[in-house]
């Protein structure tokens, strides 16, 4: 059992605590915490998630050398060259100036400026979590009724009501049959498959798609049109297909086609049928936007079709492989927790919460 005087259990409290501490030394102070309460080695490692072994080396260290004993011992190889100063000023530089002839720092750039070498420049970047050549891209809802609507929607994730359905409905609009020029050239060991950067058009479809929350299973519809005309043709198609027992509660974005007055009559003289719309510029929270992504990314981008009729196919094959296997996408964050991580978003960005 590791003894601790009263001065060296407080400091190693404070260390544990402390939000400036690294979080291995703070981890080695839990450590020695968990062996002065006359824990074993095993005990102490599965409570903290970590290899006996770990825990022995660092309570022989501390018996050893007591609290200096926590600290890492120097490390092999030259001293440093670089000093606390330099490494400042790249810092400050990459993130409160731009160069006059550019609009964001390169390691050339910033090499220049700074005297010292690329690679450098580079390590600095990397141990500060700094990439001057990235950018994201964000949109702010600006709907009046967001917070109301994103509680609305994540209610029904989260608590879905009985005897109902949860649907997630949208159009995937503008799917392109799309043929290249020439044949592909197949990949080959150390070459991966080629294909002409030009293509030939043979028309755009619209894929309607309804994701069932619970279970993953879709129902697709394919137009060559999205108009109300045909989503209301797709809503006549999921009434056929859900039970009719069963509510049916669904997740729309803001497209004018959901509120035309067609589709309105429509859902007057079905009162069964429930609408919940997301917030603007939010399509992120509907989850057949992710099914869309799946369908892109696995079977259209790097597709060939001849036809338009040949691309409809496609779709409705690649729907139902998905349907004899579906898997539903977990919805995990409550709505406090979207609210929060945006709130910490606009306390960043100048004047976005006025």
């Amino acid at each position: 059992m590791v003894t601790l005087t009263d001065e060296e259990r407080a400091t190693l409290v404070r260390w544990s605590r402390r939000a400036k501490s690294s979080q291995a030394l703070a981890q080695r102070c839990r450590i020695v915490l968990g062996c002065a309460e006359g824990k074993s080695n095993q005990d102490v490692a599965a409570e903290l998630g970590i290899w006996p072994q770990t825990v022995g080396k660092w309570r022989n260290r501390f018996v050893a050398r007591r609290l200096e004993g926590l600290v890492d011992e120097p490390r092999p190889g030259a001293p440093r060259t670089i000093g606390d100063e330099q490494i400042e000023q790249v810092v400050v530089a990459t993130l409160e100036r731009t160069p006059t002839d550019a609009t964001h720092w390169s390691r050339a750039s910033m090499a220049a400026e700074s005297g010292l070498s690329r690679s450098t420049v580079g390590r600095i970047w990397k141990a500060f979590g700094l990439q001057p050549h990235r950018v994201e891209t964000f949109k702010l809802s600006n709907d009046p009724q967001f917070i109301d609507k994103v509680r609305d929607v994540v209610g029904l994730y989260l608590d879905p009501p009985e005897r109902a359905l949860v649907l997630c409905v949208d159009e995937k609009s503008q799917i392109q049959a799309l043929d290249r020029s020439a044949p592909a050239l197949p990949m080959m060991p150390g070459l991966p498959e080629r294909r002409t950067h030009d293509y030939v058009r043979h028309g755009i479809t619209t894929l309607f798609a309804a994701l069932d929350v619970a279970t993953g299973q879709v129902i697709t519809s394919v137009h060559r049109r999205h108009r109300a005309v045909e989503f209301k043709k797709f809503l006549a198609e999921l009434d056929n297909e859900v039970p009719a027992d069963l509510d049916v509660h669904l997740i729309c974005d803001n497209y004018s086609t959901r509120k035309h007055p067609t589709v309105k009559r429509w859902l007057a003289a079905h009162p069964r049928f429930h609408m919940h719309f997301t917030p603007t510029y939010s399509s992120w929270l509907n989850q057949v936007e992710r099914w869309f992504g799946l369908l892109t990314d696995t079977r259209l981008r790097r597709a060939t079709h001849t036809s338009l009729r040949a691309l409809e196919n496609d779709l409705r094959a690649w729907t139902a492989a998905w349907n004899d296997d579906p898997k539903p996408f977990i919805w995990t964050k409550t709505a406090d927790e979207i609210l929060d991580r945006l709130a910490s978003y606009l306390q960043r960005i100048p004047g976005a919460g006025h």
